[in-house]
Order: C-alpha cells, then sequence, then structure tokens
C-alpha cells in the first residue's frame, strides 16, 4: 500500500523561511531511516505558493490564478511518498517524523486494482508499464 504524507504548511514556510541546520539534519536522519527500510518512495519540501499557481476548472474552462494564497493551515509544505503493509504502519511511521509543532495528514494512494475492469484502467497499466511501474 501507498500512502502520501502530506506535510501541512505554516506562515514561516508560506514566508520562504528555510529551517534551521538542526531542523535539516533531523529530517536527513528520519528520511535515511524510512529509506534504510524501504519505506520511502519519495519526498521533498515544496516552495512557497507564492512561486506556484492554481488551476481552477469551470465548465471545462481553466483559470489560472498565480499565488500566494492564503490560510497557510491548508496549504502543503512537503510530502513523502511511502509503502509500507497498512495504514497502521504507516501511522507508526509518521508518528516518528522529527515535528515539534506542525500536522502530518496520511492519505492512502488508488491502486489500479482498486477500480474494476476498464479500458481506461487497461491503458492506465499500460502507461504504468512504460513508466517502471508501481514501486
Amino acid at each position: 500500500m501507498r500512502f502520501m504524507v502530506l506535510v501541512k504548511s505554516n506562515e514561516e514556510a508560506e514566508a520562504g523561511v528555510m529551517p534551521s541546520e538542526e531542523i535539516l539534519a533531523e529530517m536527513m536522519k528520519y528520511n535515511e531511516e524510512l529509506a534504510r527500510a524501504g519505506v520511502m518512495l519519495d519526498g521533498s519540501g515544496l516552495q512557497p505558493t507564492s512561486k506556484g499557481a492554481r488551476v481552477a476548472f469551470s465548465g471545462g474552462k481553466p483559470t489560472v490564478t498565480d499565488g500566494p494564497f492564503t490560510e497557510a493551515k491548508e496549504l502543503v509544505a512537503g510530502y513523502w511518498l511511502i509503502q509500507v503493509r497498512s495504514k497502521e504502519e504507516a501511522v507508526e511511521w509518521v508518528k516518528r517524523a522529527p515535528f515539534q509543532e506542525g500536522e502530518l495528514e496520511i492519505r492512502q494512494l488508488f491502486e489500479l486494482e482498486d477500480f474494476g475492469p476498464s479500458e481506461a484502467i487497461d491503458r492506465a497499466r499500460e502507461l504504468e508499464k512504460q513508466l517502471g511501474g508501481p514501486r
């Protein structure tokens, strides 16, 4: 099972304040632990929303809005993509993250097996093979 762990943003992250060397070292130690255990598939911090954009669709027409966006607590500052056997195992790994404050959200990814048979899913399987498949 693959899970996306979303790191909720805060005002400092949205202001572009970089983490201290101590925090970076703690995070790297945690990332190395995830990697050694074969759990971590990917992960990164995200630039502030002032460097991003949103594309909203209405009636099939896209509307682009440049950042920054309000409500920092509803924004994402980073993520991990992990592969574990269960939601409970994902929770146990996330509880070990080196955070003093903040919030992490855990969301399971859909797998192609979650969908019924269809031509679109068959095409998705072919694309997955071309891309190297899920890890």
